[in-house]
């Protein structure tokens, strides 16, 4: 496992909101503002994108933008809770070119949970996935990962351990969570729904 990992991400859409201070590491302060990308289908993805701050003040609202990078995870601590976050690392961002919004990841890491396949309600097949991808310094990011029927049928069989590779895009979920107290409310996901996953030997 290792240095050969492959994290790879490209995302052009137009900027949402402001840039907001997120943290700061290594005496560097990082922002994180919003990129809204539209799929073919019409169904807005609004994603969170990470960036140092002479990259971050390029992230003016109403822009339309290219931002390439990678995927990062981060754990938020809420009490005793975890979270898992997800964010599109803006390594370069320029004016977008293309007429229409792009969304793209390319991933190789290895499987670090047994895969879940399932059916939908609707009776499609699903396997939630959660993919490690190293990167320097001996970190790795663990990023969650959906894919649909023939290629669930596939994953459900994966171990883990196994190296993939996934393509697809990075995309949000609007649900709602059952509080302690009765209350629902209504959160934000984040997951890679992949096209195509491969089995790396």
């Amino acid at each position: 496992m290792g240095i050969n990992d492959v994290n790879q991400l490209y995302l052009s859409g137009e900027v949402q909101g402001v840039p907001v201070f997120d943290h700061s590491a290594y005496g560097e302060e990082f922002f994180c503002a919003f990129l809204c990308c539209r799929r073919l289908s019409g169904t807005v993805d609004t994603l969170p994108v990470l960036a140092p701050q002479p990259l971050a003040v390029q992230l003016r609202p109403g822009l339309r933008l290219a931002v390439a990078g990678q995927l990062r995870s981060y754990n938020e601590y809420a009490g005793a809770d975890t979270h898992l976050r997800l964010r599109a690392f803006a390594q370069s961002v320029a004016p977008a070119i293309e007429a229409a919004d792009q969304n793209r990841v390319v991933l190789e890491g290895h499987l670090c949970k047994p895969p879940v396949y399932r059916m939908t309600p609707f009776g499609r097949e699903i396997a939630d996935l959660l993919l490690a991808v190293n990167r320097r310094h001996g970190k790795s990011d663990y990023i969650p990962a959906i894919v649909w029927g023939e290629n669930a049928r596939f994953a459900g069989g994966l171990g883990v351990g196994q190296k993939v590779r996934l393509e697809g895009r990075f995309q949000s979920r609007e649900y709602e969570k059952a509080l302690q107290d009765g209350r629902r409310e209504a959160r934000r996901a984040y997951e890679i729904s992949a096209g195509g996953i491969y089995q790396i030997l």
